[in-house]
């Protein structure tokens, strides 16, 4: 696959993360130690179910110091895997083995130490998967866009970019640790 594709499937997604209520601080980010996809931040948010007059103890008067509803801060670091029907690998899952989870490790640690104000951040690794297959006939578009819709990406999807068709397939949350 080229790059070019792998930076298609990482649009995608980041436009994703970003309807998700996701901040994209960095794409690409890379260091001696390697590269990670997207780096994403999201601040704490309420759910929708705002905290009711139950949640309130009226022993003390005082609201809980937190609703349980609320959602704390969190910085993802995202590896985004864009394939084509019928890969070796089963669509990127196979290719985040132990050695690649250690390097992304390390780059995020390196990320951290420069970037000490999100070190206190809570960090998750997550996994995208995105699929991808060509539109064109001969090398020339049919029907495509250049830029992703406004309305927010849906897993099974399609959206149709530089002449490939990409669908989210899969984002799985702290794939690993």
């Amino acid at each position: 696959m080229t790059n070019a594709k792998g930076q298609l499937g990482e649009q995608l997604v980041a436009t994703w993360l970003q309807a998700q209520g996701w901040t994209i601080l960095h794409h690409r980010w890379h260091c001696r130690w390697g590269e990670i996809d997207l780096i994403a931040y999201r601040d704490g948010e309420v759910k929708e179910n705002p905290v009711s007059n139950r949640d309130i103890n009226p022993q003390f008067h005082l609201p809980t110091p937190l609703p349980a509803n609320a959602e704390s801060p969190i910085l993802g670091f995202v590896e985004v895997k864009t394939r084509s029907r019928g890969n070796w690998d089963a669509d990127g899952q196979l290719a985040i083995t132990s050695s690649k989870q250690a390097k992304i490790w390390r780059t995020a640690e390196l990320f951290l130490a420069e970037n000490p104000d999100l070190s206190d951040l809570p960090c998750r690794f997550d996994v995208a998967l995105v699929r991808y297959h060509r539109i064109c006939k001969n090398s020339r578009p049919v029907n495509t866009r250049n830029v992703l819709p406004t309305s927010a990406p849906q897993f099974g999807e399609p959206f149709i970019l530089e002449g490939y068709e990409l669908i989210l397939q899969d984002y799985i949350e702290s794939a690993f640790f």
